[in-house]
């Protein structure tokens, strides 16, 4: 088929918010794809198969949001081994008729602390318990931590993401969110919290001296980020991450390795701020 036609789309629910479509498309324009699409889908678990199943040999890939990554593990007729590990797959690739699922996540995470120098933290406090943070765990694994903190509402529900960085061979002892103040200092902190519910931390943490990433990223900055910011701690973002599982994800379903960074970054950056 070469580069005519071909479709790609992201999917979740709720997805009306994805900034996927603008990185994507930003990443077609620059590199010449211009017979490529990309739309974003309304797709809860239940709806995956059907959907999967209804796609023609236009499709090149998917990528998958909430709540969609680990029933995917299930639907893939493949799937990588970092998936597997990691617990969820957030990227299909459709070829030659087949699924094959894939972990982009991780990636983003490791490439977004790296490009702010943060590529071998002595220790590690992750906050929440669901599927980023295990992509989390697995990435903190992969550059060399040996142990982590991970910090939830109802321990008992974390067990998932543990396992996870256990499977990677991180030591995690899991904690009470509410107890946060007791296992700073950490090198790093990572919150996976949701909108506005990391905010009540936000000044044990930035008086931690910790470095921080956060990985919501609108509204931006979040308190926990102002704050940090505020005590000249290091701050990454979820746009960084956001933009670099993107890159790979282009990668993979186009082939290609000449993914335009650089076009991302600015078109969702500009995005970002036109809604802000």
């Amino acid at each position: 088929m070469g580069d005519t036609g071909r479709r790609a789309a992201v999917l979740g629910s709720p997805i009306a918010h994805s900034l996927s479509p603008v990185l994507h498309r930003a990443a077609y324009a620059a590199m010449g794809l211009d017979a490529w699409s990309y739309d974003a889908i309304e797709c809860g678990e239940d709806g995956l198969g059907a959907l999967l199943d209804g796609l023609g040999p236009e499709w090149a890939g998917l990528s998958l949001t909430m709540p969609l990554k680990r029933v995917a593990l299930k639907l893939a007729d493949s799937v990588s081994e970092l998936a597997v590990k990691a617990g969820g797959a957030n990227t299909i690739v459709l070829r030659d008729g087949r699924r094959h699922g894939d972990n982009t996540d991780v990636h983003g995470i490791a490439t977004a602390l790296a490009e702010a120098g943060l590529t071998a933290p002595a220790s590690a406090l992750v906050l929440g318990g669901g599927a980023t943070a295990a992509s989390a765990l697995a990435a903190l694994a992969g550059l060399g931590l040996d142990e982590a903190v991970l910090a939830v509402r109802a321990p008992g529900r974390a067990a998932g993401a543990a396992e996870v960085g256990e499977r990677f061979g991180l030591a995690v002892r899991t904690v009470a969110l509410d107890r946060v103040a007791e296992h700073l200092p950490a090198e790093l902190v990572v919150s996976t919290l949701p909108g506005r519910a990391a905010d009540a931390f936000a000044e044990p943490v930035a008086a931690s001296g910790a470095a921080l990433f956060d990985v919501v990223y609108a509204p931006w900055p979040t308190a926990l980020a102002a704050a940090v910011q505020g005590a000249g701690g290091t701050v990454v973002g979820g746009f960084e991450m956001l933009l670099h599982q993107a890159v790979r994800q282009v990668a993979l379903m186009t082939g290609r390795e000449d993914v335009p960074v650089g076009a991302m970054r600015a078109a969702g950056e500009a995005e970002l701020a036109r809604r802000g």
